[in-house]
């Protein structure tokens, strides 16, 4: 296989690994049946999204009940339903500014549902708001290739980390898998899942970069000339998945990558990040994190 010339410096960036796309069919899709995992899995926008339209929807329903009966909150003009919809607002969000304030029984009820409503509804987006935030998450950044690179004469598949918040995970983890379609002899093809052992899998203390090595002997799947060959045929992916405990939030966290084999490159190596200023002092360049270069 043809090495590629050494590649420029790359964007630092924590993206997601790209995922494949998978149509799921015959799935029922009721998101009210499990709305607290639907509302964690949604993004930042989409969950600020989720409560605003929530919130003006609480006080348009609110508005038409007050509007139900004309003359049952003070001050408000008769059929105006933008006077009910701000009533609505300073009802359920327990502002009271005393401009308007109901006036007959019915009007009084529907103020103590809304109050009700207003309370639980509070109470629910802030836990929900807090869970968000007190989710534990891992910024490590994974290089956009793997190398394949020869050490002490035997070659090895390599894959580069780097805790992005420079902060200590201590005892972590590393596993790689490497997901293969199979096809059994009675036909049935299927999916298998393959550990790559590597030579070291756990370190101590992950504080600024880690490179993590499996070596290509008799025993690799991808050992041999045909070995990539054989791989592509089966439509391997790489899955890697880091576990560790976050010594800042006391909590374990998690963080995976995937590759394609076109994402392998032979005969090349990461570039140097590691090294030392003008004054001598440590530093690690995250401008050539994704680097790689030929080797002999």
């Amino acid at each position: 296989m043809a090495t590629p010339p050494a590649r420029p410096a790359a964007r630092v960036s924590l993206a997601a690994s790209p995922r494949r796309a998978i149509r799921a069919i015959g799935m029922e899709r009721a998101p009210q049946k499990d709305i607290y995992h639907f509302i964690l899995a949604r993004s930042w926008p989409s969950f600020f999204a989720v409560v605003g339209v929530t919130f003006l929807g609480a006080n348009i329903v609110f508005a038409f009940a007050y509007l139900a009966q004309p003359g049952c909150v003070a001050h408000a003009r008769p059929g105006s339903f933008e006077d009910a919809f701000y009533f609505s607002v300073q009802t359920i969000a327990t502002i009271g500014y005393g401009g308007m304030y109901p006036l007959t029984r019915y009007a009084h009820i529907v103020v103590v549902i809304e109050a009700m409503t207003g309370m639980l509804g509070i109470a629910v987006i802030t836990g929900l708001t807090f869970t968000r935030f007190a989710r534990p998450s891992a910024r490590v950044l994974f290089a956009n290739k793997a190398t394949i690179t020869p050490r002490d004469g035997v070659p090895h598949l390599m894959f580069r980390m780097a805790n992005w918040r420079r902060n200590r995970i201590v005892e972590a983890q590393l596993r790689v898998m490497l997901l293969v379609t199979e096809k059994t002899r009675e036909g049935e093809v299927m999916r298998r899942q393959v550990d790559l052992p590597l030579v070291r899998d756990r370190t101590a203390v992950f504080f600024l970069t880690w490179t993590a090595m499996h070596r290509i002997d008799a025993d690799s799947p991808f050992h041999g000339a045909v070995g990539m060959a054989k791989l592509a045929e089966q439509r391997a992916e790489i899955y890697l998945s880091l576990m560790g405990f976050d010594e800042t939030i006391g909590q374990t966290i998690h963080a995976r990558y995937e590759y394609a084999l076109a994402d392998i490159v032979t005969g090349a190596r990461f570039a140097d990040v590691l090294g030392n200023d003008a004054r001598g002092r440590f530093q690690i360049d995250y401008r050539k994190f994704h680097d790689v270069l030929n080797v002999d």
